[in-house]
């Protein structure tokens, strides 16, 4: 039971860390640091869980993991709040949910942003389980982990640099990004951060018990990114500010994977469609 202590104190530390985003993100205006919250909060609670000593893990591969998720957050989170000080006003997103849900905002932005803590859980708890792998250390995972982690993290940061230098571009104002990362997928920071977690999984494997459930973390953030919390609503905004200049890069570039080409049906580019 050695896992059940650290994985209550995350669940506590990330539900009071959304609770404290809730109250931010009910003024107009302050939905902008929900995000970067929750990504500082999230990479917090993965670094004190896979610290957390544990009997037969090797202590290099839990500060491997440690070291990796805690630039992860603070990476995202930093991010986050530089984009939100330099631009004012709700993020889009949450700003369509304000205009939904209407009287009933404050009630169910709270319910949602204690699912986006379960969310964070389960990425910290996924981190752990890779952490606490029995295996020797090091073996081909870590390096496979380290490289692929490496790689996502670098391949993020240079789309959220080139997405910046696209916007901070006068010739580009109200245009879509479609340059470098962005010319063979319209959210390549969202391929990248599903990678990443990929990454870590790598780190769990081997034929170590319950070692496979740390590949929850990139099932989850794929499933959010590609169809729940990530691209539809992002898109819906885009197709609303931008219109047809958007349908057109839905039509020459996939959503998600950074694949040369047009996304396509057997064979046939079709305008709108929304491939994984």
């Amino acid at each position: 039971m050695t896992w059940f202590v650290p994985a209550l104190c995350a669940a506590v530390f990330l539900s009071l860390a959304m609770a404290a985003a809730w109250m931010v993100a009910r003024r107009e205006g302050g939905s902008g640091w929900t995000d970067a919250i929750w990504s500082f909060a999230t990479g917090a609670a993965g670094v004190a869980v896979v610290l957390w000593p544990a009997e037969g893990a090797s202590t290099g591969r839990q500060w491997l993991v440690a070291a990796l998720i805690g630039y992860w957050g603070g990476r995202l989170g930093g991010h986050i709040a530089s984009r939100t000080l330099l631009h004012a006003g709700d993020d889009p997103r949450y700003a369509e949910l304000r205009r939904e849900w209407a009287s009933d905002f404050d009630r169910r932005l709270f319910r949602f942003l204690q699912i986006q803590a379960l969310a964070g859980w389960v990425l910290a708890m996924s981190a752990m389980v890779a952490a606490r792998n029995p295996a020797p250390f090091p073996s081909w995972g870590d390096a496979a982990g380290l490289v692929l982690a490496v790689l996502a993290l670098i391949g993020e940061s240079v789309a959220d640099a080139q997405l910046r230098a696209f916007r901070r571009d006068p010739m580009n104002r109200g245009g879509v990004c479609d340059v470098g990362l962005w010319s063979v997928s319209r959210h390549p920071n969202y391929f990248f951060e599903w990678l990443f977690w990929l990454a870590l999984a790598m780190f769990a494997i081997g034929p170590f018990g319950w070692n496979w459930l740390a590949l929850a973390a990139p099932a989850m953030m794929y499933w959010l990114l590609v169809h729940v919390s990530g691209i539809p609503p992002l898109e819906a905004h885009m197709l609303r500010s931008r219109g047809d200049e958007y349908r057109d890069v839905q039509r020459r570039i996939r959503p998600f994977w950074p694949i040369p080409g047009p996304p396509s049906l057997n064979g046939r580019a079709r305008p709108g469609v929304r491939p994984g």
